[in-house]
């Protein structure tokens, strides 16, 4: 079966001594409704991996970004493992332009600390890339 590929964003208040970063949580669909992720959807055929994410984040968020570096995942192209047959990219990002705002597919937001990170509960796949992304948070 040929993978589905999405993006996210760690979105967080600095690229290069962040301190906090954002969570979001789902509305749709029910089976995960009301747990956390990080914002981003599906790359469109035709449309570069960081388009996407640019676009996914204007839609959800209404921001406009600062993309930073990979989070690279164990997966060929440093992909992440989603529910099958989903696989993620995830890069660090701040927001330029817009205050982030739960426009589509989420109902709350939430800034996370490294001390909170865990305080929500996220989507396994993103609970594992959040463990990655803790050692990259300053307290």
């Amino acid at each position: 079966m040929r993978s589905t590929h999405v993006v996210a964003a760690a979105l967080v208040d600095d690229l290069v001594s962040p301190r906090r970063l954002l969570a979001a949580r789902r509305t749709a669909p029910a089976a995960l409704a009301g747990r956390w992720e990080l914002p981003g959807g599906k790359v469109e055929p035709g449309e570069a991996p960081i388009a996407a994410l640019r676009r996914e984040l204007r839609e959800e968020l209404g921001v406009e970004v600062e993309i930073g570096d990979a989070v690279p995942g164990p997966l060929a192209d440093g992909r992440w493992p989603v529910t099958s047959p989903y696989e993620m990219n995830v890069w660090l990002a701040r927001t330029t332009d817009g205050e982030p705002l739960p426009l589509a597919d989420h109902d709350e937001l939430r800034l996370l600390g490294a001390s909170d990170l865990f305080a929500v509960d996220w989507l396994p796949a993103n609970a594992d890339i959040v463990r990655a992304l803790a050692s990259r948070l300053h307290a």
